[in-house]
């Protein structure tokens, strides 16, 4: 049974690991990916419903994970496949649950379930199947509760990369960068790569002095799990950065942690925006971008506005078409520019692909 903190109860049956899991329980739109899904380092501790009825149809492969390990706390399914068929397929989505221990639950009304996040919010919740099913309904609802909350969650560092890696470039070498990891995604540093960018992946503790001993062109701020508040030391980072004058460009919760440095404040969304079908507006050009998302939190501000900072004048740069969200910023000077949504997604879509030449172009610039 899946169990929601306002005592609300979806049975089901088992799906992957049998056990109990804990975590938030947020929905993902997205009809494909949900292997990248399944993998973002951004869904740390959240169990995430998929509203998609047929899951699993197409496997789990060698080659599209986004990390090196699913960090999703939990997945609810509707309708599972019953077997894998795609030539890339290495194995069943259902085996790879069960091989990382993920607990999951299929055959539950999944429309009920996310009608109802989308009312009441995202919320703390709890699977449990096997014989952690076998205890009272009150004791399972206690276990769910009790967990803490998404709200002022530091979890930056438990995803990040202990320890500095590179990824060389494709063909000539053109720029260096240093990619900040709070929780970074596998197609991110390929998609500077690319572009012709050595990537130094670095802890996301590091330090100013140790990112500028790499002599970069410019430093990114990568998406990441947990609440944009907790994250002083990113902020005090960030301001260091653009102290410096290099070239700054972030990502989800790079663009949190940029709009902090800039003086907005962050706060927490209903349920979030998560899927691959989000229209985003750039008030630079006009210009429409069906982006994929997945964040729970958000910048404040309005479209379009612009502020002082200690680095000079910043602005609202882009917005959600949906619902006004905040979804950009930027230094009206240039030199530091982020967005909310994912430009690098392996999934789809790809509107959003040339914000890693509009970085080139700014490291060339400068």
């Amino acid at each position: 049974m899946m169990v929601l903190e306002d005592g609300r109860v979806f049975r089901g049956s088992s799906f992957g690991a049998e056990g109990q899991t804990l975590g938030e329980a947020v929905f993902c739109t997205a009809m494909t990916g949900y292997q990248e899904t399944l993998t973002d380092p951004s869904y740390h501790r959240q169990i995430v419903v998929a509203t998609a009825p047929q899951i699993g149809n197409t496997g789990w492969n060698d080659e599209d994970d986004e990390s090196k390990r699913i960090w999703v706390a939990g997945y609810a399914v509707r309708d599972p496949a019953r077997r894998a068929s795609n030539w890339r397929a290495s194995t069943t989505l259902q085996d790879e649950l069960v091989r990382q221990d993920v607990v999951g639950i299929a055959g539950i009304d999944t429309r009920a379930l996310v009608r109802h996040l989308r009312t009441r919010g995202s919320m703390k919740a709890g699977i449990f199947s096997g014989e952690a099913a076998a205890a009272p309904v009150d004791e399972l609802l206690a276990r769910v509760n009790d967990q803490p909350s998404m709200l002022g969650a530091d979890l930056a560092e438990q995803v990040s990369t202990d320890r500095l890696y590179t990824i060389e470039p494709t063909g000539e070498r053109r720029f260096t960068v240093v990619a900040v990891d709070l929780g970074i995604k596998t197609n991110t540093p390929r998609m500077f790569a690319e572009r012709g960018m050595r990537v130094h992946v670095v802890p996301s503790n590091v330090t100013l002095d140790q990112i500028k001993e790499l002599n970069p062109n410019g430093v990114f701020l990568s998406n990441g799990p947990g609440d944009p508040a907790t994250q002083d030391a990113a902020v005090a980072l960030t301001e260091g950065i653009l102290g410096e004058g290099l070239p700054l460009f972030g990502i989800c919760f790079g663009n949190q942690i940029l709009g902090r440095a800039l003086g907005l404040k962050t706060y927490k969304m209903k349920f979030g925006h998560r899927g691959v079908n989000v229209p985003i507006v750039d008030h630079a050009t006009g210009q429409i971008s069906i982006t994929a998302q997945n964040h729970g939190f958000a910048l404040e501000g309005e479209a379009g506005q612009r502020f002082d900072t200690p680095f000079g004048t910043a602005e609202v740069s882009h917005t959600c078409a949906n619902d006004g969200t905040v979804e950009g910023v930027r230094l009206v000077d240039g030199r530091a520019f982020s967005v909310q949504y994912h430009p690098e997604a392996a999934a789809g879509p790809h509107d959003a692909a040339y914000l890693f030449d509009r970085f080139a172009g700014l490291m060339e610039g400068a």
